[in-house]
């Protein structure tokens, strides 16, 4: 999507849940541009995650482990150099009842979708600060965030923190560390698979986007991209929405008056 004179080669790049899914295309999307990329998950990827000759570097770590979490960065910047950007891509939860999720469970879901994000970005912010010209800050959000989530509730509810969060943080550490959301709508990746089903069940849900298609790995990891490079340096503070054009409303299984459109 973006050219070699976007300015991400050369940057120092850490992604969280880089390892598969949406996580892995927007690592191989940074590595095109030439940036310098560091993938963290609690396991090791099969294979080394690569684009041409340029490889991730992978470094084991619980993101809800704030010791961890330190040892990650500490390895970053003395290996690199700095930090410029972080990618807060680790999150998700199984499907749970609302009515019987135990409280340990609903913790769970927020420490992963939204405390563990906050915590990254506090400390990526503190070593961001002594660049020259700041850093970026890039939170994976969801549409689940945005609409009600049955099912869903705790990661809903975390979502919808992470999109506060953004906004709160682009103000108080502006303008030196950017902040910017990514929310992304129903993308088919290995994991979400298994949720939405077979290929029957995809196209049906497929017919309730505009788009006509659930969304690609590579559509939320070109958002990224985009928010990194220079074309979008005085943008912070915002949630770009990756969806399609939405799901649409149940409503219109029930009438007649877009059978024409």
């Amino acid at each position: 999507m973006a050219n070699h004179d976007s300015g991400i080669a050369d940057k120092v790049v850490i992604i969280t849940g880089g390892t598969k899914g949406i996580g892995k295309e927007i690592a191989q999307s940074f590595l095109k541009e030439k940036a310098k990329v560091i993938i963290c998950a609690r396991n090791k990827p099969q294979e080394v995650i690569r684009t041409g000759e340029n490889n991730a570097d992978f470094f084991e770590c619980d993101v809800r482990e704030s010791s961890q979490v330190k040892a990650l960065i500490d390895y970053c910047v003395t290996t690199y150099g700095r930090l410029d950007v972080l990618v807060n891509n680790a999150g998700g939860a199984p499907p749970a009842d609302s009515s019987s999720a135990s409280e340990r469970f609903t913790r769970s879901v927020i420490d992963l979708n939204l405390i563990a994000p906050l915590g990254f970005a506090q400390m990526a912010k503190n070593v961001m600060v002594n660049n020259e010209k700041g850093g970026l800050i890039i939170n994976i959000a969801s549409v689940s965030g945005m609409r009600a989530n049955p099912m869903g509730v705790a990661y809903g509810a975390a979502k919808a923190g992470i999109l506060n969060a953004t906004e709160t943080l682009a103000l108080e550490w502006g303008p030196k560390i950017r902040v910017v959301a990514v929310t992304a709508g129903l993308v088919l990746t290995e994991d979400s698979r298994a949720f939405y089903g077979d290929d029957e069940s995809v196209s049906q849900i497929a017919e309730t986007i505009p788009m006509g298609r659930l969304g690609d790995p590579e559509d939320v990891a070109n958002a990224c991209i985009f928010i990194a490079s220079e074309a979008s340096n005085w943008m912070t503070g915002t949630n770009i929405v990756i969806h399609g054009g939405g799901e649409k409303p149940s409503y219109l299984s029930a009438t007649t008056a877009f059978e024409s459109s």
